[in-house]
């Protein structure tokens, strides 16, 4: 899922892009000004469907985050968008270092997060899963059994979520087990490097539906981590710089319209996303807060 590839046309995202002076940067433009002056901007991503991934076959950005970013984006007179492929725990000193100017990785609003950096309100709400190898041996079924179990250990990827939720539920450290991205995880259960793999259930269900295999399943049923008394649930939406104020309220208002129309579900549909993960009233204000 690592592969890159460059192309030209209109839309179709590159993953070759660096860093360097961003055009218009000398002239005092803003972001916002940029981009729309460009009719491009630098996007950075993770490549973890189906949330932001590079499509093998065509070399084409695509995943929900992406795709919603073109509808939004096009809406604000930049119709391009370059990929910029970065490890998940990268993403916001990549941005903060501009690198590219938009995080389009399906990231989770959360407090922490947002001392870093600014956020769209939510495009979506999902809860967690487990990968277990087949006939889950140890019997996982939520972080609180990794925790009880001294001899479970559980896998995440660098910069996630899960890593919070894990210490949350009380499973200590040295049973955590750190991989680079959602495949090397998958890979990681399959060879009996580690016992579970903790993601979105959406992510699990992409791997799995990817994967093919017979060494791995869903660990079901699964019970969602249950932290400060409340059983937790994702919020993802894009990240911004701080900075970058004209840009995210562009973003937002154009967002706001957009966001659970039929045209939106019809979009993310075949990214396995359904009525259950629309965001509802949540907004970035309100998650930052916690």
């Amino acid at each position: 899922m690592r592969a890159a590839a460059c192309a030209a046309a209109a839309l179709v995202v590159a993953a070759c892009s660096g860093g360097g002076t961003e055009p218009g940067a000398a002239a005092g433009l803003s972001s916002l000004e940029r981009a729309q002056q460009s009719g491009k901007i630098r996007a950075g991503y993770a490549n973890e469907a189906p949330y932001a991934y590079l499509e093998p076959a065509t070399g084409r950005l695509t995943g929900e985050a992406p795709e919603i970013a073109r509808v939004i984006l096009a809406e604000m007179g930049i119709r391009e968008i370059e990929g910029v492929l970065t490890e998940f725990g990268s993403l916001i000193p990549g941005l903060n270092a501009r690198r590219f100017d938009i995080i389009a990785a399906g990231m989770y609003v959360l407090p922490e997060r947002c001392r870093e950096i600014a956020f769209s309100n939510p495009t979506y709400s999902v809860g967690e899963a487990f990968v277990v190898r087949q006939g889950n041996p140890k019997r996982l079924h939520s972080y609180e059994d990794v925790a009880k179990r001294p001899d479970a250990s559980l896998g995440v990827v660098a910069g996630t979520v899960e890593r919070s939720y894990a210490r949350a539920t009380g499973v200590p450290d040295d049973r955590v087990v750190v991989f680079p991205d959602a495949p090397s995880a998958l890979e990681g259960v399959g060879a009996a490097r580690v016992d579970a793999y903790a993601g979105t259930s959406l992510t699990v269900n992409d791997l799995l539906r990817r994967a093919g295999s017979d060494r791995v399943e869903r660990a079901d049923p699964f019970t969602d981590p249950v932290i400060n008394g409340k059983s937790v649930r994702g919020y993802g939406a894009f990240g911004f710089r701080k900075s970058d104020k004209a840009l995210v309220a562009e973003f937002n208002k154009r967002l706001a319209g957009f966001i659970g129309t039929e045209r939106h579900r019809e979009l993310v549909k075949a990214f396995g996303f359904s009525q259950r993960e629309l965001p509802g009233v949540a907004t970035a204000a309100a998650l930052c807060r916690g």
